[in-house]
């Protein structure tokens, strides 16, 4: 039988904040231990820094370009192919998902069940859930419709809240947050992630036996508001970090709060690895899985003066990248280039499914078994307004004014000083290959 393939894809965790770091007190002891059993890229990046195009482009496997998805104004269309259809269709897997999709973002239409449009998508089954601000204001109307009560849940998330009672007391949690990082009122159990969690253990659960599985477990960690339960928040009371680059807004007591939290929410994903490993094991299918984590672009964290994502700098482009599982290098980490969307084609490739031509997405396991150091020369990313670029450790970022910033990314990881003056060759070069390798802008 073919391989399970399980794909960890948490919501805007950045790509320095995992155990390859040890200059953070981070505390994820399960994918540490998917480490040792895999490959780590160093250097993965996402295709857009933006949660609907970069999930758009792991669906269809194209760059930002081609994925139809300009922004989080747009929704998946429907008449381009996923690799998820391919998995469920052409190689007979039962393909299952649970979390933030994000693939119809803009028009809020989960349904109560989370199943609107999962089978159009190509799932066999699964549960889609609105982010943390979407499922708010989807379900809250007005400000003072959700204070009169007169609100109704617009996904699985909130009817679940509404049912416990406690959807009024999230809607204005979130109402008034920010940069808060005061405890959520919620409890462990009515947490977003712990939600999530639970599904993905039933999904596995009801799985057949008689073929291979594909489960994406979408979490809504570690993305802001920074809310996390008060027993998460303990867990981290008196832990140090160092500040943010570049930083002239908040305290510095703020910043290390808010990293207390965005830590708590990375621990508890990584609770939730463990537990669902524990379930593929209890199915005595550890052997024949391949385990993926990653993210669908990173955090600013305050670097630069910025929150978020949406910005050509390596925490906002920068995502995690570890591949683990049967046929997989044991405990290595790369430097090689690669482009989170990059696991489409390395998924239907698992399949033994060929991605086709008419895709930019490049498998990875010439890379995963150590047949090439890399698979890429170059990546890309881009999003409305830039593009960029990086080879080797130069990073060039070019903007729709057609200006252009040049970073080593080796010498300088902080993006601190701009060399495109000292070096304009380099800057041609760059740019050129840039055009072809997204096309000209305009």
């Amino acid at each position: 039988m073919k391989p399970n393939i399980l794909f960890f894809y948490p919501d805007q965790h950045r790509y320095d904040w995992t155990p390859l770091n040890r200059s953070l007190p981070l505390r994820m002891p399960n994918l540490e231990l998917l480490m040792g059993r895999g490959v780590s890229f160093r250097r993965a990046i996402c295709p857009s820094p933006l949660s609907a195009p970069s999930r758009a482009c792991l669906a269809s496997g194209m760059r930002y370009p081609g994925c139809g998805v300009t922004d989080n104004g747009d929704r998946y269309p429907l008449d381009l192919p996923t690799h998820y259809q391919r998995l469920r269709d052409e190689a007979g897997y039962h393909v299952i998902a649970c979390g933030k999709f994000d693939l119809n973002k803009p028009e809020g239409n989960w349904g109560i069940d989370g199943k609107n449009d999962v089978h159009e998508w190509g799932f066999s089954d699964g549960i889609n859930s609105a982010g943390k601000y979407d499922a708010v204001n989807m379900s809250a109307g007005e400000p003072d419709e959700v204070i009169a009560g007169h609100a109704e849940p617009g996904d699985p998330y909130m009817a679940y809240l509404y049912e416990q009672g406690l959807a009024k007391a999230h809607i204005e949690d979130l109402r008034h947050r920010g940069h808060s990082t005061d405890p959520t009122p919620l409890p462990d159990h009515a947490y977003s992630d712990n939600f999530i969690g639970r599904h993905a253990v039933r999904l596995l659960r009801e799985a057949p036996r008689n073929r291979p599985w594909y489960l994406t477990v979408n979490f809504t960690g570690p993305h802001n508001p920074w809310d996390v339960t008060e027993s998460m928040w303990n867990r981290w009371r008196g832990v140090d970090f160092s500040q943010p680059v570049a930083s002239t807004k908040l305290t510095p007591e703020h910043h290390v709060g808010i990293r207390r939290n965005y830590a708590a929410m990375v621990e508890n994903i990584d609770r939730w690895i463990g537990l669902i490993l524990m379930e593929v094991a209890r199915r005595d299918e550890t052997n024949r899985t391949l385990v993926v984590y990653s993210s669908d672009h990173g955090e600013m964290l305050g670097d630069h003066d910025r929150f978020g994502k949406s910005v050509p700098w390596q925490p906002s482009v920068g995502v995690p990248l570890v591949v683990a599982g049967p046929g997989v290098d044991a405990g290595r980490t790369t430097h090689a280039p690669a482009e989170n969307s990059d696991l489409a084609a390395t998924f239907l490739e698992t399949a033994s499914l060929e991605p086709g031509e008419d895709v930019d997405s490049c498998g990875l396991w010439p890379v995963l078994t150590g047949q090439v150091d890399a698979n890429r020369d170059v990546v890309v990313s881009a999003l409305r307004g830039w593009r960029v670029i990086i080879d080797r450790n130069l990073k060039l970022v070019h903007t729709d004014e057609d200006e252009c910033r040049l970073y080593d990314l080796d010498q300088d990881p902080a993006e601190q000083r701009d060399l495109a003056p000292e070096h304009p060759g380099e800057v041609r070069r760059l740019r050129d290959r840039l055009d072809r390798e997204l096309g000209a802008p305009g």
